[in-house]
C-alpha cells in the first residue's frame, strides 16, 4: 500500500514537474535569447563607439555608463530588429545631438548614407557587407514623415517613379499591394513591376485612391545628382526668366560642379534670376561654395579665327533666392547662414533643422550603421548646433494633404520676380 501511494505521488510530482518545465522553458529561452541576443552585441558596440568617438568626452551632461545598462534592460522584451532600432535610438537621443542615430537596412537613408561615405578606407569596410560593390537599394524615390500615426510624403525626388506616376508632397500613404507602407520591404525584389499604392489625398476618406508605380534599383550615388539635373527649369512671366535648381544633397563637389555648369553652360545661362532650393536630402556643402556668388572674379570673353566671340561667366551676378526649411542641415545651413548674414539674397521658408556638427559613418558588425556626430562645429564663431537659421521671409508649409502645393517654391518666384 505505501510502496503503491509512493508511486503514484512520484508519477504526480512527475507531471506537475513536465507542466511546469512546459510553461517556464519558453519564458527562460526568451530570456536567455534576449540577453545573449545579436540586438544586445548591436547596443553594446553601439554604446562603445560612442563612448569612443562622440566628440564631447562629456557628452552632453549624460552619465552614458549608466545608460548602458539602463538600455540594456529596455531591450530584454524585444523580438525584433525594428524594435531593437527603436530603444538603440532613444539611447542616443538621450546625447541630445544631430548625426547621431542608428540605421537598419529597411531605411533608404542606410544606403544613401554609404552612398555619400563610400570612399577611401571606408569603402574596403562596405566590402564585407556588399562584395558586388552595389548599394543599390529598390525604391521609388519618396521622402517621408509620420505625423500622429499617418505617413505623409514630405518629398518627392525629381525624376524617379514617385515624380513618373504623379505622387504628390502631402499625400497620406495608406498601403502599398494592400499592405501597410515600409520604405524598403514594400518595393524588395519588386524592380521593373508594377505596385498599386494607396493615397489619401485630402482630409476626406473619399479622395483615397491608387496610383500604379514602377519602382526601380536607385543608386545612392547617382540618385541626388540626377534629380539636380532633373529639378533645373525655367519659369516665364512678363518677359522674365527665373531658373530654378532644387540641390537635395550637397554632399560632394560634384553637386556644385552641376550647378556651375548650369550657370556657365546649361538651362539657367540665360535666366533672370535664381532660385537655389536647398530643403530636405542631406548636407555636406563646403563654405566655399558660396563664392560662386561672388561678383568680384573677372568675366572671361574670348575670341577664335572665326572672329566669334564667346563669353564665359561661372559667376552668378543676378538676383538669387534660397530656400531652406526644417529638413535642410548640416552644410546646407552653413551656406544658409553665410547667404543671409553677408546680403546675398533672401533666405524663404521655415528655420533649418539646427544640426551642425560633423557625422562620421560605423558600420557595425551585423551590418547596420551608425551615424555619429564626432566633430563639434562653430560658423564665424557662432554655433549653429539646435539652434537652425532663421530665413528672412518666414512661410510655413502645412504637410498634411497639400496636395503638391508649395507656398515657399511660390513666396520665391513672387520675391524675384518684384525684384526683376
Amino acid at each position: 500500500m505505501i510502496n503503491f501511494l509512493g508511486s503514484k505521488i512520484l508519477k504526480f510530482i512527475t507531471i506537475i514537474s513536465l507542466i511546469v518545465f512546459i510553461i517556464v522553458w519558453p519564458i527562460f529561452l526568451k530570456v536567455s535569447s534576449a540577453q545573449g541576443s545579436p540586438y544586445q552585441a548591436t547596443l553594446n558596440e553601439v554604446w562603445q563607439e560612442v563612448n569612443d568617438h562622440f566628440f564631447d568626452p562629456n557628452f552632453n551632461g549624460v552619465n552614458w555608463k549608466a545608460k548602458r545598462q539602463e538600455y540594456e534592460n529596455q531591450l530584454k522584451p524585444v523580438q525584433s530588429l525594428e524594435e531593437a532600432s527603436v530603444v538603440i535610438n532613444q539611447m542616443l537621443s538621450e546625447l541630445k545631438t544631430s548625426h547621431t542615430h542608428f540605421y537598419t537596412k529597411q531605411e533608404p537613408a542606410y544606403y544613401q548614407l554609404l552612398g555619400i561615405f563610400n570612399r577611401g578606407s571606408f569603402r574596403k569596410e562596405l566590402e564585407r557587407i556588399f562584395s558586388n560593390g552595389k548599394l543599390d537599394y529598390t525604391g521609388i524615390g519618396i521622402f517621408t514623415k509620420d505625423i500622429n500615426g499617418k505617413i505623409f510624403i514630405s518629398g518627392v525626388i525629381d525624376g524617379t517613379p514617385a515624380a513618373q506616376s504623379g505622387l504628390k508632397v502631402g499625400d497620406e500613404v495608406i498601403a502599398v499591394d494592400g499592405k501597410p507602407y515600409q520604405p524598403i520591404q514594400s518595393f524588395a525584389n519588386k524592380a521593373e513591376q508594377e505596385v498599386k499604392v494607396s493615397i489619401q489625398q485630402s482630409p476626406d476618406p473619399k479622395s483615397r485612391k491608387d496610383l500604379t508605380v514602377i519602382p526601380k534599383k536607385l543608386n545612392p550615388n547617382r540618385l541626388f545628382l540626377e534629380a539636380m539635373r532633373e529639378s533645373t527649369k525655367i519659369i516665364e512671366r512678363d518677359n522674365k526668366k527665373i531658373g530654378y535648381i532644387h540641390i537635395w544633397s550637397y554632399a560632394g563637389d560634384q553637386y556644385q560642379q552641376q550647378l556651375i555648369e548650369e550657370i556657365g553652360f546649361g538651362k539657367l545661362k540665360d535666366a533672370d534670376g535664381l532660385i537655389l532650393d536647398l530643403r530636405d536630402g542631406w548636407g555636406g556643402a563646403e563654405p566655399n561654395y558660396l563664392n560662386i556668388f561672388n561678383k568680384q572674379v573677372p568675366i572671361l570673353t574670348q575670341m577664335s579665327r572665326d572672329g566669334v566671340k564667346r563669353t564665359i561667366d561661372l559667376q552668378w551676378r543676378k538676383p538669387v533666392v534660397m530656400v531652406v526649411n526644417n529638413g535642410s542641415r548640416s552644410g546646407k545651413e552653413i551656406l544658409a547662414n553665410g547667404f543671409k548674414k553677408y546680403g546675398i539674397g533672401k533666405l524663404i521658408g521655415t528655420k533649418t533643422a539646427g544640426a551642425v556638427v560633423g557625422g562620421s559613418p560605423f558600420l557595425l558588425e551585423d551590418g547596420n550603421l551608425l551615424y555619429l556626430a564626432v566633430v563639434n562645429v562653430w560658423v564665424d564663431g557662432e554655433r549653429l548646433e539646435g539652434k537652425g537659421v532663421i530665413p528672412d521671409i518666414e512661410v510655413p508649409f502645412p504637410l498634411e494633404y497639400a496636395q503638391g502645393k508649395d507656398p515657399q517654391f511660390n513666396k520665391a518666384v513672387d520675391v524675384l520676380f518684384k525684384q526683376l
